[in-house]
């Protein structure tokens, strides 16, 4: 991808200004071009692999994520060949919009992309055109959404068609009805869970903010912006910190093909007025995580997006993930929306939250602590709220960061008689410097987890309830990562090789941990001491001087065996 010299004199951080975007956005879209089909209704993107939903939705699913990218480009020669394929897509081309079926989630990008180009593409067509494509649409009205994310689906399709008068009433509701189903998952400062339970990811970004959000703003309804705005700029202090310095999101989650979507709140914070960013740290955050995914493979030879992280990479994708799906990284270039004058623009970058100083920050409704490091810029966020076990490994860890993945080897888990297993995750708290949940590895066996943090280093402890004793307990930490350093030492009930055993109806594993680019650090044994009493008791001292006190205590719930809570100070 050929884009233009890096200005270090406007963007310090990364080089990139409007024009890489603008550029970046022309050659994506010119990459795909050659794989539309004759008439352009269906984008068959090259590879070897197809989606759960099969190969024509596939192909809609092409058309549809790329002409996101277009609507944000707003190039009225590149929409042209989207009308072309919207004309032909609605006459019969593309599959109908069903209960819970893929194609609901491309008709809510199609509606979209329209939504935006509305002067540039919609009022062009014919009318004929236009009453197939609204008819077409019209079904995602009433088509039943899974219970997650999906619930935006029908709002988005909705509030384009009310706009067009097509279907009004009908649209209204979809969109009434869709607002309403994800209040029940908002748990406030900025977090949605993706449907019940604790399922806490990237979606609570590019989807759950962004669908309500986007539809206020087109709609010009100021008391709905107000209200999901300002859930956004709570939001948006959060995720400013799980950026790397090396522009990469947190590697936690599923969907994680879709790469520097990760972006498209911060934009849209800034789009609606409703961010807690500078403006040259917004465009800092999405231009470094844009950078991240350009310099490392995330294109091919042929300018076409990739399924996995970096390069090629079946480890992150999910049965629905087909060869057009990294697409939705389309809507990381909302930021196009803003005119070339916006201080987002002309503003001089600022270094985001991972380059700034040293930080431990509790973040409340996912229960997570976010820990990172100036001097190598890496970011850790130890999970003790967020489950979804469908899409393991990538909710049940330990601990995610910007720079490992997690591994076949178990890595940041605790490992009871061979079970690595972490279901039921309930959070226990988490406030300055710690986090603290608890699991089920498997029927009558629980652990309780406490991390305690400062800089780099870690406390983990873990108790360990139900096993029978002489079960053996093993610890791991961060797995291996270019440049980094990853340390896992012993500190209280386990021996060299990170093993104990539960020798009562309970036991106590503590160990601690570090994930460094520092070359040459100093000995965890001298940067924090822990001290344990009367067995329930853990007294932490961090070599700057301050001090921790955390308690294990049964918990008030009954249960054979007991369960165990954490209490701090």
């Amino acid at each position: 991808m050929e884009l233009p010299p890096d200005d270090r004199a406007r963007s310090p951080y990364t080089g990139y200004t409007r024009a890489h975007w603008e550029a970046a956005a022309d050659a994506l879209l010119a990459a795909v071009e050659p794989y539309a089909g004759a008439d352009r209704a269906l984008y068959h993107l090259p590879g070897d692999r197809s989606s759960s939903s099969g190969r024509l939705s596939d192909g809609l699913e092409g058309y549809a994520r790329t002409l996101l990218l277009a609507a944000f480009r707003r190039d009225g020669a590149v929409l042209e060949r989207y009308a072309d394929g919207l004309a032909a897509g609605v006459r019969g081309v593309w599959p109908r919009v069903q209960d819970r079926s893929q194609p609901l989630v491309e008709a809510a990008s199609v509606a979209l992309g329209l939504r935006l180009t509305r002067e540039l593409l919609w009022d062009r067509l014919d009318d004929a055109v236009r009453q197939r494509a609204a008819g077409w649409l019209a079904d995602a009205l009433v088509a039943r959404p899974w219970p997650n994310n999906w619930e935006l689906f029908p709002v988005t399709v909705g509030g384009f068609l009310e706009d067009i008068g097509h279907e009004t009433e009908a649209a209204r509701a979809a969109v009434d009805r869709g607002l309403e189903r994800i209040e029940q998952w908002y748990l406030g400062d900025g977090w949605y869970t993706d449907g019940d339970g604790r399922k806490f990811d990237h979606y609570n970004g590019w989807a759950l903010h962004l669908y309500p959000v986007l539809h206020a703003w087109l709609a010009g309804d100021g008391e709905l912006l107000d209200r999901y705005g300002g859930r956004l700029r709570r939001y948006l202090a959060d995720q400013a910190r799980l950026f790397g310095a090396d522009g990469a999101p947190m590697h936690q989650g599923r969907s994680l093909t879709y790469r520097f979507a990760a972006a498209a709140p911060l934009w849209l914070g800034a789009l609606t007025g409703h961010t807690p960013l500078p403006p040259g740290q917004t465009r800092r955050l999405a231009s470094g995580a844009l950078r991240h995914f350009l310099d490392r493979g995330a294109v091919d030879e042929h300018g076409v997006l990739t399924l996995g992280w970096h390069g090629p990479d079946r480890a992150p994708l999910q049965a629905y993930s087909g060869p057009a799906s990294p697409y939705w990284a389309s809507k990381g270039f909302v930021g196009l929306l803003l005119p070339a004058g916006h201080e987002v623009w002309t503003a001089a970058e600022e270094p985001g939250p991972a380059e700034r100083a040293d930080a431990v920050t509790p973040l409340g409704p996912p229960n997570w602590l976010v820990q990172s490091t100036r001097t190598d810029g890496v970011v850790r966020l130890h999970n003790h709220g967020s489950e979804d076990a469908r899409y393991d490994p990538y909710y049940t860890r330990l601990a995610y960061s910007t720079v490992t993945r997690p591994s076949a080897a178990y890595d940041n888990s605790v490992i009871v008689g061979g079970d690595a297993g972490r279901t039921q995750i309930v959070p226990l708290g988490v406030g300055e410097g710690w986090a603290a949940s608890r699991h089920t590895v498997r029927d009558g066996v629980h652990v309780t987890n406490l991390v305690a943090a400062d800089g780099a280093v870690e406390v983990r402890a873990h108790l360990v309830a139900g096993a029978a004793a002489g079960t053996p307990v093993r610890v791991t930490g961060w797995a291996a990562a270019d440049g980094l350093r990853a340390d896992l030492v012993p500190a209280v009930g386990l021996d060299d090789t990170l093993t104990g055993t539960v020798t009562g109806p309970h036991g106590l594993f503590v160990a601690l941990v570090r994930l460094t680019g520092d070359t040459d650090p100093d000995r965890l044994a001298h940067l924090v001491t822990v001290d344990v009493r009367d067995t329930y008791e853990l007294r932490v001292r961090w070599a700057t001087g301050s001090t921790a006190r955390f308690r294990f205590t049964r918990s008030a719930e009954r249960s054979v065996p007991p369960l165990w809570t954490v209490s701090a100070g």
